[in-house]
């Protein structure tokens, strides 16, 4: 526990220290998010490359904590590649092609170092195993650059992504954790590793709540979905835990459903899957006139359901899971058909 403390500790106190430091150098060399369309909710330039004080953070703590094999060099390799792109797009953005070429050249990274999705378990099957065989590469270029982009979709709000990262990263560790006796020295790695996450983003946050002092830009937000991404596929999918596959789906459960949809709604309207819109959840929140901070915390609420999902989930606790789940999406559905009907009441009586 002592070791769990040390390594969250050390990466927050070095995003913390770093965080003012990223700021300075993102005046100096113009990586300033500028409200130039409507998608944005700030109204003044706000520096965005807070994700470098998150990455220092994760790696400083992940170096000094955590005995470094082929796989997680790998990782650092791989998220050192992101980061650097994340740069290079925050101080002039890059199409979105040559994006998505980078993320799938760091997923090939993390293959070529011996991380891949060889196997699924089967959900309620009593831990059935499914291998893929040559499908292994693909499936986890798939599962990387899906992840790494959910977190980069959902930075629509101040402190979002990096709470939401903080939720998921914990609930990971969690089960992790409680796991530790089947997966052994993998499981304490990747406890340790998930901390990391949570530490860095953690001391990032206060600088990033509303209203946000810096941006994590997206050198944090592809570099947070990026090693999570990662860490999963060490931790879990190649862990023995049943329902090991679905554990980091649930655990993530709010970026990966959001991007999901987006996806689909943009497929359904006939535009291009990668073009901006104000679809998201987190604008449709905001949309109902609940503000920033409150939309914020609402979204904490329902990541950390999907957190707690999972835990429950990963110790077999699968009905109470699904009640939750269900609760929790009733719950959401009925707050903003009644914001929505409330907001519309008002202004037609204005």
């Amino acid at each position: 526990m002592n070791k769990y403390f040390l390594v969250f500790f050390i990466a927050a106190f070095m995003s913390l220290i770093a965080t003012p430091i990223a700021k300075i150098l993102a005046v100096k060399i113009g990586a300033i998010d500028v409200p130039k369309d409507d998608r944005r909710v700030h109204r003044i330039p706000v520096p965005r490359l807070g994700g470098l004080a998150i990455y220092l953070g994760f790696v400083i703590s992940v170096v000094v904590s955590v005995p470094l094999d082929r796989m997680i060099l790998g990782m650092l390799i791989g998220g050192t590649l992101i980061v650097v792109m994340g740069i290079v797009d925050d101080i002039k953005p890059l199409p979105a092609k040559v994006k998505l070429a980078g993320q799938i050249i760091c997923a090939l990274i993390l293959v070529i170092f011996g991380m891949r999705i060889g196997k699924f378990t089967i959900p309620f099957t009593g831990g059935e195993l499914l291998y893929v065989g040559i499908f292994s590469i693909p499936i986890t270029i798939f599962w990387v650059v899906g992840i790494t982009n959910t977190l980069n979709l959902i930075d629509g709000l101040d402190g979002l992504a990096a709470g939401v990262a903080i939720i998921a990263a914990l609930s990971l560790s969690y089960v992790a954790h409680v796991h530790i006796p089947e997966t052994g020295p993998i499981g304490t790695i990747t406890v340790l590793m998930t901390l990391a996450i949570a530490g860095s983003a953690m001391g990032f946050l206060p600088y990033n709540f509303n209203p946000a002092k810096i941006f994590m830009g997206d050198t944090g937000s592809l570099f947070l979905g990026y090693m999570l991404s990662a860490i999963s596929i060490y931790g879990f999918i190649k862990g023995a835990t049943a329902l090991a596959t679905v554990v980091p789906v649930l655990a993530l459960g709010l970026p990966i459903f959001d991007t999901t949809f987006a996806i689909l709604r943009r497929a359904v309207n006939g535009k291009p899957i990668m073009e901006p819109d104000k679809g998201h959840l987190h604008h449709r929140l905001l949309s109902t006139g609940l503000g920033q901070k409150r939309t914020v915390l609402i979204l904490y609420a329902v990541s950390g359901i999907f957190g707690i999902s999972a835990a429950l989930m990963s110790t077999s606790k699968l009905l109470d899971s699904m009640i939750i789940l269900f609760a929790a999406s009733a719950v959401m559905y009925a707050s903003i058909v009644l914001r929505g009907i409330q907001k519309h009441k008002s202004t037609n009586k204005e």
